[in-house]
């Protein structure tokens, strides 16, 4: 594909991804759409190359942490969703199985504890408000984070699941569309 051709795909891509995450302002979105925006950064590492992707990432990191309404969207992508993608063809590609796993884990969770700090003590969010325990005391807020995280770490298992299928299905079925619809040469 031509510079002008990856340029075309890599503005589609990051306009696509920022909209994407507009709608985060419903907070229902805060989670699963940073991982949808994530996932359009995986197409750019198959069809430009990580180069472009990682630019991509820098793009979208930036535009959203400035235009998106819910900062909290907005650092969950540039912490984790953004790049995730990236590592993740990296990772695949050199590492066996169970160091890879170790290590997107060990990401994945410093990620998050990052992304959290960030958004509690630089952006002055309150714990509870993020956790969902605005009045509650007791039980439910002592043990929310060890829960959050188990819940997390389940739930990023199948999302690196799941990104490993749609890639499959990308390349066995979209691919050849794809490059029909956008004959970049």
């Amino acid at each position: 594909m031509s510079q002008s051709g990856k340029t075309a795909v890599g503005g589609m891509i990051t306009a696509l991804s920022v909209v994407i995450l507009m709608p985060t302002a419903l907070e229902i979105f805060v989670y699963a759409l940073p991982a949808m925006a994530g996932m359009l950064v995986m197409f750019s590492v198959i069809e430009l190359d990580k180069k472009w992707a990682f630019g991509i990432y820098a793009a979208v990191s930036i535009l959203s942490l400035m235009l998106v309404p819910n900062k909290e969207a907005a650092v969950l992508y540039t912490a984790f969703f953004g790049y995730y993608p990236i590592l993740k063809a990296v990772l695949e590609s050199r590492l066996p199985k169970v160091p890879e796993y170790i290590l997107k884990f060990a990401v994945f969770n410093v990620s998050m504890l990052a992304s959290y700090a960030v958004l509690i003590k630089v952006l002055g969010m309150p714990f509870d408000e993020l956790m969902g325990l605005e009045g509650e005391t007791g039980f439910l807020a002592e043990y929310m984070l060890p829960v959050v995280l188990i819940l997390g770490n389940i739930t990023f298992a199948f999302f690196d699941i799941a990104l490993t299928r749609i890639v499959t299905t990308y390349l066995r079925v979209w691919q050849k569309k794809f490059r029909k619809l956008f004959p970049f040469k």
